[in-house]
């Protein structure tokens, strides 16, 4: 499963949050930006909000996602993002939104204002149902179902493909060579473009300063170039890197062509290539490939499950494709790609496999999978005899000592409560620990009883984090019963440092008399009860 908390910026949310996600990108030149949409199709963002790239009608950042209202029940079916950054998307019912950056009019809707909100793409798009959308660093492109390509923004290059340079405020069908021909497959390099069509060839236009269009030579292009050098060949995939483009064939096989100062090419060397060359060619059959306009990483997945990159990897110049520990080419932009965006719109399969500790955890007071009750003030937990034996030496030596033909199922629980008693059995099956302070003072006991040391750790972090003036002679009255010196030693400086306050508590006074009398000796010698 996909985990989109390996991006930093998903830390922000909550688990709940993040297992509300469907669908995820992260984008922004420095990945400081994410949209995300529910299993309900509702939207919502967070993140810098640089050129209002968030969508939310201000320029404010935000680390509390907001929901985009005018997308949410939209079905989101594909999206990208250019450097300002802009944001286009397309639905499932075809329409195309977009927002953000606008300086070069890449949000088609014939301005240069930025735009604030999600505004749909009108002009040539209405009567086209759009299936992908790609952006470049400032244009924009979208491929309808019927095959036909549209592009506008920024066009220093020709990357809109209308025959100039000059920029296009409007959707505009890229025709040309692509007339009559049923476009399949778009990638967006920084000011470059790529399409894929039916019968497998490959056009490129837009800049193509370091051979990115495949052509033979370093020379721009304002319209749609066929790449000759893979003829003969059915390619099904395109990517586009900064400066860089991969392609895979429908055998399988991996061509790779443009820039290669950072080995992105997986050639083996840093030279540029004008035409395409195969790569990976030792290797079993490639089925994904994955490139993104604003990195200069290269990755691919194999049809086994293997996972390489190459290229720019955390500052690293790989080049040649490295076989990396990861289940999808998605993990490799979050933990090596510079900046740590998102190359496609990523799915977030929320599987039902479960991990051996999430099974675990599942099963905790399980009464279906129980082989042992433990009843504690008239209460039952259900637990496992062979996870107690593995996780805990008291259990492990207590159930030495039955014979298995006379082991009870019902253990009595006396001497601890029923919440103390059912936090150490779920720590067994969790190793973690959900407790107030005050019932955490009945589980520093119990661990120091059953002579489990990191739970006596566990214990005192929690009371430590939730010492109050009213609480801190309780505490620290604990502390000293159950031998914890660390503790005790914070809870006395806390004491002390809140010394006019906590006197006048009710647990100062109703403190045992030995214990109140070092206190005030020790708390003496530190000069606390000088006035």
């Amino acid at each position: 499963m996909v985990d989109v908390g390996k991006w930093p910026i998903f830390t922000l949310l909550s688990p709940q949050e993040i297992a509300s996600i469907r669908k995820a990108c992260v984008f922004g030149t420095s990945a400081n930006e994410a949209i995300y949409i529910t299993h309900n199709d509702e939207v919502f963002v967070f993140g810098l909000n640089c050129s209002n790239c968030l969508g939310t009608g201000d320029n404010q950042s935000t680390i509390v996602p907001k929901k985009l209202e005018a997308l949410c029940g939209k079905k989101v079916s594909s999206l990208s993002y250019g450097s300002g950054p802009h944001v286009v998307l397309c639905t499932e019912d075809g329409e195309v939104y977009a927002w953000g950056h606008n300086g070069y009019s890449q949000l088609g809707n014939g301005t240069t204002n930025q735009g604030i909100t999600p505004v749909q793409v009108c002009t040539n798009l209405l009567i086209k149902k759009v299936v992908e959308v790609a952006c470049g660093s400032h244009h924009s492109m979208a491929l309808s179902f019927d095959g036909d390509l549209y592009a506008w923004g920024y066009n220093n290059c020709g990357q809109v493909g209308s025959g100039s340079t000059a920029n296009q405020p409007t959707p505009r069908r890229v025709s040309n060579c692509l007339q009559g021909k049923m476009v399949v497959g778009i990638a967006c390099g920084q000011t470059s473009s790529m399409a894929v069509v039916n019968n497998g060839e490959v056009y490129g236009w837009g800049y193509n300063g370091n051979g990115q269009l495949g052509l033979g030579n370093n020379g721009n292009q304002l319209t749609p170039c066929r790449v000759a050098a893979l003829h003969g060949v059915c390619i099904l995939q395109i990517a586009c890197g900064y400066a860089h483009t991969l392609a895979l064939t429908d055998e399988g096989l991996l061509y790779a062509w443009g820039a290669n100062t950072y080995g992105q090419l997986g050639t083996g060397n840093k030279s540029n290539q004008l035409s395409p060359v195969q790569i990976m060619m030792e290797k079993e059959r490639v089925v994904e490939i994955a490139a993104c306009h604003s990195a200069h990483t290269s990755a691919a997945k194999t049809q086994s499950g293997q996972v390489y990159m190459w290229g720019q990897c955390r500052g690293q110049s790989v080049i040649l494709p490295h076989l990396t520990h990861f289940a999808c080419t998605d993990d490799v932009f979050a933990c090596f790609a510079t900046p740590a965006v998102m190359w496609r719109l990523l799915s977030v399969e929320h599987e039902d496999f479960l991990t051996v500790a999430e099974s675990l955890k599942k099963e905790f007071d399980s009464p279906e999978t129980s082989d042992l009750k433990f009843r504690v003030d008239g209460k039952y937990i259900h637990v496992h005899k062979a996870v107690l034996k593995i996780r805990c030496e008291h259990f492990r030596t207590m159930f030495q000592s039955y014979w298995n033909e006379d082991m009870k199922e019902v253990i009595e629980i006396d001497q601890f409560s029923y919440p103390v008693y059912r936090a150490f059995l779920e720590y067994l099956y969790t190793d973690s620990v959900d407790l107030p302070p005050e019932d955490a003072i009945g589980l520093l006991d119990l661990a120091t009883s059953y002579c489990e040391n990191r739970l006596k750790k566990l214990c005192q972090h929690i009371i430590k984090r939730g010492i109050t003036v009213e609480n801190a002679f309780s505490l620290l009255s604990a502390a000293v019963r159950y031998d914890a010196e660390d503790l005790e030693e914070f809870c006395f400086k806390f004491c002390v440092n809140h010394l006019t306050e906590v006197t006048q508590t009710t647990a100062f006074w109703q403190m045992d008399g030995p214990l109140l009398k070092e206190f005030i000796a020790k708390a003496s010698k530190c000069g606390a009860f000088k006035n």
